[in-house]
């Protein structure tokens, strides 16, 4: 029997607030995101006395016709907050009750083993942080159709396999993951170290571990990986079939990191441009999960998520709004929505429900939502903008 938009939300409601709390652990990254807006023109030199450029395609054009010339443009910080795919991840998934522990470069630049101010939140989110070095930092460029990432990473290279065992301990590590049903390892396309820890963790970790697939599964985000080479891709992809053969793989994607792993495989998914978006994106995602072996594809663009296992497909649309209150970690709390729904048993088409409103109430409230929260928003989901 086929479901209704609003009867998939209220059942995927009514199954999150039953459902036990579980425990997880996150990494490895870490960045410090200052949100900036770009300004437009100037009326006068008060910290608001501006407009700004509302789109990406504004910027582009102001940034094309400096060629050959030279141009400014100021930048307004409105916020710093504390970001990274990895911490983004893991405060959602504590947000709404799961027991986190998280590693990686959120330290401070004095004594990296020491808890960054600016991730306090993220401390009391958690139930445990481990630094393991400086977080890098982000110039998050927000516009109203999309934002442009500026990272500078030197700081997240310092996180590897290596590092990790250094500071945790092997045997903790072990016990660490033997008590968790969740693993989120994030921003692959930043940080040199994730083939290593992918590599760390099946020959020293899930090998001395029999049957660990049945209760633990590993949720991964590449970010962005327009910027690394095909090798590089075919290789992350190769990794994480090996890693898939201990565990089941979930790896998210957003529409254009769809379609660069399309581009790389040989797959022409995103060919017919006449397609509607939601039968289009659940076809990719069958299509790089066969691909790729992996036990699922999510796919997220703005207007819903799309997914596919070996056994089932599905698309939802998403309760998309032209005038959020803040879209920079959008991605990153469907991806804690979507792996939150799925640790917990829900069926695909409910998972995609789970992110795409924890993803909703964060681009509205401008905050990660709690539990009750979220059941609120998914029995009241709104339409589509």
């Amino acid at each position: 029997m086929n479901r209704t938009r609003a009867q998939i939300a209220q059942t995927a409601a009514d199954k999150i607030k039953a459902a036990p709390v579980f425990s997880t652990l996150v990494g490895f990254d870490g960045f410090i995101d200052e949100i900036i807006a770009v300004v437009d023109q100037r009326f006068d030199m008060s910290p608001t006395g501006y407009s700004r450029l509302k789109t990406i395609p504004q910027f582009a054009a102001r940034a094309a016709a400096a060629a050959g010339k030279s141009t400014n443009m100021e930048l307004v910080v409105t916020e710093e907050r504390w970001g990274g795919n990895g911490p983004l991840l893991a405060g959602a998934l504590g947000e709404l009750g799961a027991k986190v522990t998280f590693i990686g470069a959120v330290g401070k630049d004095a004594n990296p083993r020491e808890l960054h101010p600016l991730y306090a939140e993220l401390g009391k989110r958690c139930e445990k942080v481990i630094p393991i070095a400086p977080p890098a930092h982000t110039d998050a460029l927000e516009f109203d159709d999309g934002k442009i990432m500026l990272g500078r990473t030197a700081n997240v290279q310092r996180v590897t396999w290596e590092e990790i065992v250094k500071i945790v301990g092997l045997e903790e590590l072990r016990t660490m993951v033997s008590n968790v049903q969740l693993i989120g390892i994030n921003n692959w396309t930043m940080l040199g170290g994730i083939n290593g820890i992918w590599e760390g963790l099946c020959r020293d970790v899930f090998a001395s571990m029999p049957d660990i697939g049945k209760r633990l599964r590993v949720f991964v985000d590449l970010s962005d990986p327009a910027k690394r080479n095909d090798g590089d891709i075919k290789v992350c992809l190769q990794t994480l079939r090996k890693l898939n053969g201990f565990v089941p793989v979930t790896l998210g994607l957003n529409l254009s990191e769809a379609e660069r792993i399309a581009e790389v495989l040989g797959l022409a998914c995103f060919a017919d441009c006449a397609a509607a978006i939601g039968p289009k994106v659940r076809q990719a995602a069958a299509f790089i999960r066969s691909a790729t072996e992996l036990h699922c594809i999510v796919i997220h663009p703005r207007q819903g998520a799309g997914a596919a296992t070996a056994s089932a497909s599905g698309w939802f649309d998403g309760p998309f709004t032209s005038h959020p209150n803040l879209s920079t970690g959008a991605g990153d709390h469907f991806n804690g929505g979507f792996a939150f729904a799925q640790t917990l048993g829900l069926d695909l088409d409910e998972s995609l429900a789970v992110g795409c409103a924890v993803s909703g109430v964060y681009v509205r409230d401008a905050k990660s939502p709690t539990l009750s929260r979220l059941a609120e928003f998914l029995r009241e989901l709104p339409e589509p903008q």
